[in-house]
């Protein structure tokens, strides 16, 4: 085997800055101990671990490896055969990136004492900078047989430094996200200095017959599993182990959320009569559907309750949330209460008032709008009124939080695209009272997801649109074909429908790299399409930092048909109704997440029509034309939420952030949903037995999760 150069100091391998730092007693150190006391940090390491979030010894314990390799020794060439799983160390002789294959392919000839192996990794531009000529490179993977000679696709692979040459086998065990400040080898080599100190004092959670019941690994022993795994077989229940724990931790405090929602104040009993249900019904100028139907009933029999409501409504973008929403409110009102319904932008709350409006007119409900920029006598004004009890229905934006607005009898609250809201504002509209709650969304969310941030909600969910909704087309455009579909575009102009124009960017940015200018902005499209491609028509611009009164006066030129064309960024994502707006372009599309390409496609098809979206796109990236491919094939928001899950996982498509609740650092929702099954059932049943978990037995899932959510969770009072 070829192996070559000097085994290199502590000093050049980037130790000599912890040469004589004052480290504490060994037996001092704590999981509270910053990490820059940890033996082999210091303060430039902490600093750098600190952009990782490790601040100190316990999130060391908890900063788990996102790889583990179990390497064989490394064979010679010459001794491997196909349908073996190897690991070689040679040279990189020669690399080749071949994109003109159907499927690329980056090609590696490596090369040892005995032999040379080729080595493919298919869509492998990535590799283009990471692996080059001269290189020695470790490879594990499979090896097949491709026309008659020995080949190993896709292998995990290290680009193997001089010291490493030397013991190429110290490079198995687990493999940590790393950073260009932190590589892998020194924060395995960190963590493996203290695991054996910190592993024992993280404490066990659960007696011995709850670890035998749902067969897990004992804590400790967990954390020094994963950590330095003996085996693959231990490495599992040690991550089984944690997961759980994590999962379990997380359910326990939506029920502890929950409990404390349903058992704090109560809330007023709301009934509905056969003359009240007459009387609301009336206001509607058209037949509900099964669908709100049956949401009405869950809602108006959690309002008759003296807990306070505590519900979710998903439905698709155009499903006639809104409906619900006003039904609500006017139950609230025919018991003498006051509603406020909250939506997350000035243009979303003007939608939801003008829809009242429309449903109200000439009723003697009193409503009224409050936005951010309402000031002076005139807010004073309303302010009093509200407080005095003389305003029935509120509708705003964050602007209803600040602490000046008082509620005589608030009885309900509604908040529409809930998720854009924290929890502690969502806290704060309550106001200190305790009215039923009903949270509202157009983002479709996955049974698995709604499990994991909203589990202290009840949901109900309107899957099917109103009837005479029209067909929507979806197409994904290349660069050869937007002449076509802009041909396409100006034709159904003629015919007087309207079209949006959609980019990802307000302005262009000349400072941005090569890259970054190819994605186009509003502003310059704008006066490019107004100009050049559509001078026979009216072309509008709306964009986030227009002033409220701008984006008003373009939003109702376009709804009343001044306007033709409306260039914009994603301010129409949610809650524009413009019924002859029957044409979408999604400029960049690729650019955009599956969600916000869901909800910006809702923006058409409100009306009776046929309509088309277009999604302009040059990509190669995987994840990219798996999007754009599924919204050409589904209108279906939780098939399209679920795949988005499985592309990018929980994290970004709903940051639990948002509510109150600490990040999985280890466990994921789609991989793991039947450990999430057990894990809730268990929590749930624990919180209903021990509501405060005062039980001794549970002190230390008490100090747990005090521990973690500290004031994060809202609201809920542990003990």
């Amino acid at each position: 085997m070829l192996f070559f150069g000097q085994k290199r100091g502590l000093r050049s391998l980037g130790f000599s800055d912890t040469m004589g730092l004052m480290e504490q007693d060994v037996h001092e150190i704590g999981l509270e101990t910053p990490v820059q006391f940890l033996s082999g940090v210091g303060p430039q390491r902490a600093k750098a671990f600190r952009e990782i979030g490790v601040e100190c010894a316990g999130d060391l314990l908890e900063y788990y490896p996102r790889d583990w390799v179990f390497m064989p020794e490394p064979s010679d060439i010459c001794d491997i055969g196909a349908e073996q799983t190897v690991c070689v160390v040679g040279i990189v002789e020669q690399t080749d990136y071949q994109p003109y294959r159907k499927v690329p392919i980056f090609e590696v000839a490596l090369a040892d004492d005995s032999g040379i192996l080729r080595v493919v990794w298919f869509r492998g531009k990535y590799l283009i900078n990471q692996i080059e000529p001269g290189q020695v490179l470790l490879v594990h993977g499979k090896v097949k047989k491709y026309k008659y000679q020995l080949q190993m696709s896709n292998p995990k692979f290290v680009v193997l430094r001089e010291d490493q040459v030397q013991d190429p086998s110290a490079i198995s065990g687990p493999v940590y996200p790393a950073t260009g400040k932190l590589p892998n080898w020194q924060i395995k080599k960190i963590v493996r200095s203290q695991i054996e100190t910190l592993a024992p004092m993280v404490g066990e959670l659960y007696d011995a017959a709850f670890l035998d019941k749902n067969a897990l690994m004992g804590r400790e022993k967990a954390y020094l599993q994963i950590h330095k795994p003996d085996d693959e077989d231990t490495l599992g229940q040690a991550r089984r182990r944690l997961k759980y724990d994590e999962l379990f931790l997380m359910q326990a405090g939506l029920a502890l959320k929950r409990y404390h929602v349903r058992h704090g104040s109560p809330a007023v009993e709301m009934q509905r009569s056969e003359d009240i249900d007459h009387r609301i019904r009336r206001r509607f100028p058209f037949i509900l559907t099964e669908d709100q139907e049956t949401v009405i009933e869950e809602v108006v029999a959690d309002m008759a309750k003296p807990v306070p409501m505590n519900r979710l409504l998903q439905g698709d973008v155009g499903s006639g949330k809104t409906v619900v929403a006003v039904y609500a409110a006017l139950v609230a009102v025919a018991n003498k209460c006051q509603a406020v319904i909250m939506a997350p932008t000035e243009i979303l709350a003007r939608q939801h008032y003008q829809s009242m409006e429309r449903f109200l007119e000439g009723s003697q409900v009193r409503r009224e709008l409050i936005v951010g920029g309402m000031t002076g006598k005139k807010r004073t004004e309303l302010l009093e009124r509200i407080k005095a009890g003389e305003v029935d229905i509120v509708v705003g934006t964050v602007a209803l939080l600040q602490g000046d607005i008082e509620f005589a009898n608030l009885g309900l609250v509604i908040i529409d695209e809930q998720h854009k809201f924290g929890v502690h504002q969502r806290a704060g509209l309550r106001k200190g009272q305790s009215p039923h709650c009903l949270v509202m969304t157009a983002t479709p969310i996955p049974r698995t997801l709604a499990m994991t941030a909203f589990g202290d909600l009840d949901v109900s969910i309107i899957r099917h649109s109103p009837p005479g909704r029209g067909e929507v087309i979806t197409r994904w455009v290349q660069p050869h074909d937007r002449a076509k579909a802009m041909d396409f575009i100006a034709q159904r102009l003629k015919a007087k429908k309207q079209a949006y124009f959609v980019y990802p960017r307000i302005d262009s940015d000349e400072t941005e790299d090569v890259d970054s200018k190819q994605i186009k902005a509003a502003v310059d499209e704008y006066h490019r399409l107004k100009a050049k491609v559509f001078p026979l028509f009216e072309v509008g611009l709306l964009h986030g930092q227009m002033s409220a009164d701008e984006k008003t006066g373009v939003m109702a030129a376009f709804r009343s048909g001044k306007l033709d064309v409306l260039v914009s960024t994603v301010v129409i994502e949610v809650g524009v109704d413009v019924p002859n707006a029957t044409m979408m372009v999604i400029e960049n599309a690729n650019r955009f997440g599956l969600a916000q390409l869901h909800q910006l496609r809702g923006r058409i098809g409100r009306g009776q029509s046929k309509s088309y979206c277009f999604l302009f796109a040059e990509t190669e990236d995987e994840t990219a034309v798996s999007r754009l491919e599924i919204m050409t094939r589904s209108r279906d928001g939780f098939e399209i939420a679920e795949h988005d899950l499985k592309l990018r996982g929980p994290g970004e498509l709903f940051s639990t952030r948002q509510h109150g609740l600490p990040d999985l650092k280890i466990a994921n929702i789609v991989e793991d949903f039947e450990l999430l099954n057990l894990a809730r059932r268990d929590a749930f049943a624990m919180i209903k037995d021990d509501p405060m978990l005062t039980n001794a037995a549970h002190a230390a899932i008490r100090t747990e999760l005090i521990k973690r959510f500290g004031e994060k969770l809202g609201l809920v009072d542990v003990g």
